[in-house]
Formats: structure tokens, sequence, C-alpha cells
């Protein structure tokens, strides 16, 4: 008898927790994402108690936002991430984008495939597909780059996104970043960042890869079949997290897709890795005592959370359309590389800019239950309608 009791009792607080988790407001939503990732350099117990802090307290117009918050925070992530772009010093390691290797062409039928290197510095090619649609007449067309994750190759883009895209009027062009496939071979695990460091200096590998998306993109508009005005750029996991920093530091991308990036800087995923952000690395350039970018993102260790965190990126990003699909909606702390439903403070956080701009649907976060994958039921509707609405559409 007492066992049927504590049986019931405990279903009725399991139901009871059930229900006030499923009726959180995710609009109210402000707090830090709990750490669950034990690698990380920084545990902070109880971040998930601090909510993470306004970008728009004090301001009183876009205007303020503009001239005032906006540089602050772009000078803060230019010190962190070292460079936006190539210095004075480094321009004699990059020529002419628009120099490709065209090696094997193929018609699909509803499109044309392409196999190309284009020169990502004078002596590095790196591998690509082009996809140039067929049965949309001859006019200049959106264009959407799309990277892979960790793994597979450059290739697999095609069958994730790429088929749909240029079947329906999109210029394709597949690729993925410089840490899986870089100068002599090298990967994430075997010395691309050191490499990266030995030729530029502090140029973390996150910015680095916004300037080869740049630098893809240039390619693009050198193409006769694209519309210049139009391009976008869409990544799964790895290429995703790239894709945060593309839409806060290339305004040559109208709209950005990023499936499944883990917003939370210290959460489940690993941006403190060497290829990503590289937390512990010394930098002599840096202005703090202990010259790391982890003192920059989180001056004050006393104080559980980070000061400066992801929803910095995305307001950067704005007025550009920007949507994060994140692949664990039924989850309040799913660990991994997924976003769950902590996620939510981060984009409140930047919409509270976005709207302060005057243009809030251009920033949405949609959370699936399709897990940590580049396609779903509920993933694919949303990135085609984004894409639609902000590239396809004149």
């Amino acid at each position: 008898m007492r066992r049927s009791f504590l049986s019931r009792a405990l279903f009725a607080a399991l139901l009871l927790n059930f229900f006030a988790t499923a009726q959180i407001d995710e609009s109210r939503r402000l707090n830090q994402h709990k750490v669950t990732n034990a690698a990380s350099p920084a545990p902070e117990p109880g971040a998930e108690l601090r909510e993470i802090p306004s970008l728009v307290y004090g301001l009183r117009s876009a205007d303020d936002w503009r001239k005032r918050r906006r540089p602050e925070l772009l000078r803060l992530w230019t010190t962190v991430l070292g460079k936006l772009g190539p210095g004075r010093r480094d321009r004699k390691w990059f020529g002419d984008i628009r120099h490709a290797v065209l090696h094997e062409t193929t018609d699909l039928g509803t499109y044309t495939r392409i196999a190309l290197d284009l020169p990502i510095e004078k002596d590095f090619l790196q591998p690509h597909v082009l996809l140039l649609p067929k049965r949309h007449g001859s006019g200049r067309f959106p264009a959407v780059i799309c990277w892979t994750s960790t793994t597979p190759d450059y290739t697999a883009p095609e069958q994730w996104w790429g088929q749909w895209l240029v079947e329906h009027g999109y210029v394709v062009l597949t690729g993925w970043s410089f840490i899986r496939h870089y100068r002599d071979g090298a990967t994430y695990s075997t010395g691309a960042v050191q490499k990266l460091y030995d030729r530029f200096g502090h140029w973390l590998s996150m910015a680095k890869m916004v300037h080869d998306a740049r630098s893809e993109a240039a390619y693009l508009r050198s193409l006769k079949q694209v519309d210049s005005r139009r391009i976008g750029f869409m990544g799964f996991s790895l290429s995703a997290k790239a894709a945060l920093y593309v839409a806060a530091f290339a305004p040559e991308f109208k709209a950005i897709v990023a499936l499944d990036p883990h917003t939370a800087m210290n959460g489940g995923s690993n941006w403190y890795a060497p290829w990503y952000l590289d937390w512990l690395h010394v930098f002599p350039d840096i202005p703090t005592a202990e010259h790391t970018v982890l003192s920059l993102l989180n001056p004050d260790p006393s104080r559980p959370g980070f000061e400066h965190d992801h929803h910095e990126i995305l307001a950067l990003a704005a007025p550009r359309a920007l949507l994060v699909i994140g692949g664990r909606g039924d989850s309040e702390d799913g660990g991994g590389d997924s976003d769950d439903r902590q996620s939510w403070g981060y984009y409140n956080r930047a919409k509270e800019v976005y709207r302060l701009l005057g243009v809030p649907d251009r920033l949405r976060f949609v959370l699936t239950s399709d897990g940590h994958h580049p396609n779903g039921p509920a993933i694919d509707p949303e990135w085609r309608g984004f894409l639609d609405q902000y590239l396809r559409r004149r």
C-alpha cells in the first residue's frame, strides 16, 4: 500500500514538473546556459542562475546602438579574434579568388555540377562544388554558400541542402572550414591552427573562417549567374558556429542559417577549443594580465557566468536576417552540441537589439526535436522558407 502511495506521489511530482516546464514563457528566458561540458576550462557553477546582460540598457534609440554600443562590442570582439581580416603584412598571402581551377563539369538534368578549386591563399587551393540551375531562365540568381560539418567532406551539402536549392533557382557553392582541410592537408587535430598562427599571428580560427567565407562570396559575385545583392550562408554544427560569426562580421551576406551551433559560449559544446576561440592560448596583444581570450570573455571570474557571450555576436548581426535552428527542443539541459531550451536567453537578449532597430522579424530562433542533424522533418521547412523569404524574393 505504501509503495503504491509513493509511486502515485512520484508520478504526480513528475507530472507537475512537466507542466511547469512546458508552461515556461520562452520569450521571458534571459538566463545563461548551465555548464555541462566537463572539459570546459571555466566550469562556472551557478551560471544558469544569472541573467545574460542586456545590450540595450541605457540606450534610447537605434542611433544610440549604432554610434555607442555597437562600436564598443566591435572593438571587444576584434580584440578577441585578433583581427577581422588580413593585416598589411598578411596580404602577400592572398591573391585573386576569381582564379578558380575548374575540374569536372557534369550535367545532372535539372542543374550543372562543377568541381573546382579556389585559391583561398596563394599557396592553398581549397576544393569546392558549384551548382548552377538550368530550368529557371538565364537571369541573375540568389546564391548560397553551404559548408559541411566536422564530418563528412565538402561535397555533403549538395545532398543536404544544395540539390533542393539549385532546383529552386539558387546558385550553390559547397565548401568547408579550413580546420577540416588546410595547407599540407592539416586539420584541426593535426596542426591547422598552428599553421594559421605561424603565418598570421593572433587570428583566431573563427575569424579566419569568416574571411574565407567572404572570399567565397567574392568569387560568387564574379559569376554572371549570381545576383551579388542576394548571397546567403548556411552551415551545420562546426559550420553553424562559423555561420554566427559570418552573420556578425560579413556584411555581404544578406541571410544566414546556423543549424545547431550550440549558441551558448560555455555550455555543453567546445567553443573553448583551439580550433574555435582558443580560450587559454596566450596572445601578447590581448590587454589583460592573463593575455587570454577567456580573460576578455569572463573578466570577473568570481561572478558565475560570462560577462560577454554569444548574444553579443547575434546582436552584431543586426539588421541582417539570421535564422538559428536547434535540435533539442525537447530538452532543458541536453548537453552536447545541440541548442536546447536554454538557448532562448541568448536569442531573447539579441532580439532586443533587433527590435530597437525596427527589424525584429529578421532574427529567428526555432527549436526542433530533430536532433543534431543537418536535415529533419521540422528543420527543412524552416531554412527553406527563410531563404526563400530573404533571398529568392526580390
